[in-house]
């Protein structure tokens, strides 16, 4: 992890004005975008920093990182317009700790978008660093159920979820099986492409939020 302590009343700013990318591009690997902000855990990639994604942030949001391209940066609230995460939350041990992070740094209306392994998919367990798989229920508690993991302010919106095919899915989709069917034969499906948006609790979601987190314990 490179995190850098600012001196008290220090401005961070970027370096030779360059502006900083809105899109963040978290576990970025090999796959380095020039026109984002590339964030990743091992510096052999040689990302903009390196940063654990997984570890819990200051109480106020706030670090500070030292970049390759744009000098000292202070990360916080409201700060992206996206964040990408490509073949990068099947490796994140704490995601809860990773998916509010990313819920914080996003701006209100912003987007988070994923791609990860389907459950019954050969990828899925392959890769001996992976640490978890998904389904089509893998987001719930992002999403609707996200009074369980404490947010109180903002969760996030399912907007969009896609699955890959493989060969055996293509088949099945060309013989009109049912799409309910395909999710669940082993090694039909390889992927899924999810898009959060950042939102705003509804009035009921804060009112569960508030009811469960301060109702009296006995």
């Amino acid at each position: 992890m490179a995190m850098l302590a600012s001196a008290p009343g220090t401005v961070v700013v970027p370096a030779a004005s360059v502006r900083v990318p809105t899109t963040l591009h978290v576990g970025s690997g090999k796959n380095f975008q020039p026109q984002w902000l590339n964030l990743d855990i091992d510096a052999r990639w040689r990302p903009d920093f390196v940063f654990d994604i997984g570890q819990p942030l200051p109480a106020d949001g706030q670090v500070v990182v030292e970049t390759s391209r744009f000098g000292a940066l202070s990360l916080g609230e409201e700060m992206f317009e996206a964040i990408v995460a490509q073949d990068v939350l099947e490796h994140i041990r704490d995601l809860t700790t990773a998916m509010s992070t990313m819920l914080r740094w996003l701006r209100t209306g912003g987007v988070l978008r994923i791609g990860v392994p389907y459950d019954l998919s050969h990828g899925a367990w392959c890769d001996p660093t992976h640490v978890r798989a998904f389904n089509e229920r893998s987001f719930d508690y992002y999403s609707k159920w996200s009074w369980y993991l404490g947010w109180r302010t903002h969760n996030f919106a399912v907007k969009r979820m896609d699955f890959g095919t493989s060969p055996l899915g293509d088949a099945m989709q060309a013989e009109g099986r049912p799409a309910e069917e395909i999710l669940r034969t082993p090694r039909a499906v390889d992927s899924i492409q999810v898009e959060l948006q950042k939102v705003r609790l509804s009035p009921d979601a804060l009112a569960t939020t508030d009811w469960i987190h301060e109702r009296p314990l006995h």
